[in-house]
């Protein structure tokens, strides 16, 4: 009996080193669809790798794709991940958000770089929580002080152009969100929305002629064309007012700004609770930037002599 007792101790220790063994080699493999390539983006999706992998080091893989701007392509990059039966999507962006729901109700989904799940999602009901398989963080800067900064800078401002493309749910909502804060500031607002990259130069001169100051959100379309604004907006002389710093440093003269890197990390940690620590992606509330930074544009703030109060750091 004792003999037999000690078999069978030995038998179930056995197998418990083998499961813990078998949980210790486990590598979790993790899909990343990026919209497209930008400063802001960029910085988001290190912030998600470099947090993962200080919390799990080699027991974490990831296949990163760029969709370059193309809804469609983010489509196929998650189905892809779906087929491979990844163990989390990361979708940076909304529209990669929103291909990575349509493509799987199963595998959780981290969002970043996304500006209102509610929208982003059609949940009409929002409480904090997606109660679907979808969290992440948003990238939304408050957008009152957004506003209440534009008056800072440009007292005298009457008409703001709104900047933004017609195709990006989450701009539109900035949109409609800070001009409601601009009017009762005194502003008279005016949305000039582009179509794609195509037209954002033409669309920019309408905006720098029917406007005193533009204020762009933050918009990936914008993000990947802020040269071309540039172009514009300088020899006009209309200072623009940027949601985050990527658009600020290529366009604009100020922003009221979060940093991606630490939004994408914030994110990797997030999916460190649902990957390690069994945390139910349904019922985490999303997460937003800890800090907000008064950022200027130097050079462009030169160029166009303006003058930026105390309170402000320079983008580098």
């Amino acid at each position: 009996m004792k003999k037999t007792l000690m078999i069978l101790t030995a038998a179930v220790l056995a197998l418990c080193l083998c499961g813990t063994a078998a949980a210790e080699g486990t590598v979790y493999r993790i899909g990343i669809c990026q919209l497209v390539q930008h400063v802001a983006l960029d910085a988001a999706t290190q912030g998600f790798q470099d947090a993962l992998t200080e919390k799990l080091g080699d027991a974490v893989t990831f296949d990163v794709q760029n969709a370059s701007g193309d809804s469609n392509t983010c489509s196929t990059i998650v189905n892809g991940f779906v087929s491979d039966n990844v163990n989390l999507i990361m979708a940076n962006a909304t529209p990669a958000l929103q291909a990575a729901f349509a493509a799987t109700g199963d595998i959780p989904i981290l969002g970043t770089s996304v500006t209102d799940y509610a929208t982003a999602l059609d949940i009409s009901d929002w409480t904090g929580a997606t109660g679907i398989n979808v969290s992440g963080t948003s990238d939304l800067a408050p957008l009152d002080q957004q506003a209440a900064m534009l008056r800072e800078l440009f007292p005298d401002a009457v008409k703001v152009g709104i900047l933004y493309c017609s195709a990006e749910p989450n701009s539109k909502y900035q949109a409609d969100v800070i001009k409601g804060y601009l009017e009762a500031l005194g502003c008279e607002c005016t949305d000039y929305t582009f179509a794609d990259s195509n037209d954002v130069a033409s669309v920019a001169q309408n905006a720098c002629d029917g406007s005193d100051v533009i204020y762009i959100p933050t918009d990936n379309t914008a993000a990947s064309c802020t040269e071309a604004i540039r172009n514009v907006v300088e020899p006009a002389k209309v200072p623009v007012i940027a949601g985050e710093e990527g658009i600020c440093k290529g366009c604009g003269v100020a922003t009221l700004s979060i940093s991606y890197y630490d939004l994408g990390y914030a994110t990797g940690l997030m999916a460190y609770e649902i990957l390690a620590e069994g945390a139910d992606v349904s019922a985490m509330e999303v997460r937003f930037a800890p800090n907000v930074t008064k950022e200027y544009n130097a050079e462009l703030c030169a160029a166009l002599e303006i003058a930026v109060p105390e309170g402000y750091a320079a983008i580098e």
